[in-house]
């Protein structure tokens, strides 16, 4: 006989959200259990099949999913093959035994924290334009940066190449060392190299570029090639965004 849990941990287990948004979905009773409203403290088997949300049907997800941070070290492609035989990052967690695909991208002179899971829904969703999750690089560039600099990256530039102007973004001088200036930019939205585009277009140099939060996820004590597995409440926020 398969094993009961509660409601919104199932929920939670398949994907669609975290514990806490499952029960908020419960109260307002969108969640249905054979055909019944559903009530905090229902409880339904790990395989149960009659478990529906605004009427559409959910499936429990397999337990097999696993979950990574990864602290991706410049050189490395964000695939999981290259044809032009470049290291990639699936080969620093080949070890594990399933194969696992990144969360988004970094460029290959870039470095930092990176997602890897198997969990496509996930990976999916967090992708998904519409979810504006921020994320907050450290850039040492060249030179000084001056306040029209600091303006132009922070409301929006337009950037040529992409016929796009990029959305608001958050943009502090952390650090100026003689010759070079590091800032903390975040940004919310993910367009391809966009950190790159966005400091050449008002003429900064980068000389490293570092990703270090996802969200409230930060990459911590990681050096550059070390992974980890992320806690269930890390991958319950993940859910929840």
């Amino acid at each position: 006989m398969a094993e009961l849990i509660r409601l919104q941990k199932f929920l939670a287990d398949s994907g669609i959200c975290s514990r806490r948004a499952a029960e908020k979905m419960i109260e307002e009773g969108r969640v249905t259990v054979a055909g019944k409203r559903a009530a905090i403290g229902d409880k339904v088997a790990e395989n149960a099949v009659s478990v529906k949300v605004d009427g559409r049907q959910i499936y429990a997800r397999k337990k097999n999913c696993v979950y990574f941070m990864l602290y991706k070290p410049r050189g490395y492609v964000t695939t999981s093959k290259d044809e032009l035989g470049r290291k990639c990052v699936a080969d620093i967690v080949s070890r594990e035994r399933t194969r696992l695909y990144p969360v988004g991208r970094l460029d290959r002179d870039s470095e930092g924290l990176l997602i890897m899971t198997n969990d496509g829904d996930l990976a999916n969703k967090l992708m998904h334009p519409s979810k504006h999750v921020p994320k907050t690089y450290r850039v040492i560039v060249k030179g000084k940066v001056n306040a029209q600099m600091l303006s132009s990256l922070s409301t929006g530039i337009y950037l040529e190449e992409l016929d796009y102007k990029t959305s608001p973004a958050d943009v502090e001088i952390h650090e100026v060392k003689d010759d070079r200036t590091i800032l903390l930019i975040t940004v919310y939205e993910g367009k391809n190299r966009q950190i790159r585009r966005m400091c050449e277009a008002v003429g900064l140099e980068i000389l490293r570029l570092k990703r270090e939060k996802i969200g409230r996820l930060s990459i911590g004590t990681l050096n550059s090639g070390q992974y980890r597995k992320l806690t269930e409440k890390e991958v319950e926020y993940l859910k929840s965004l």
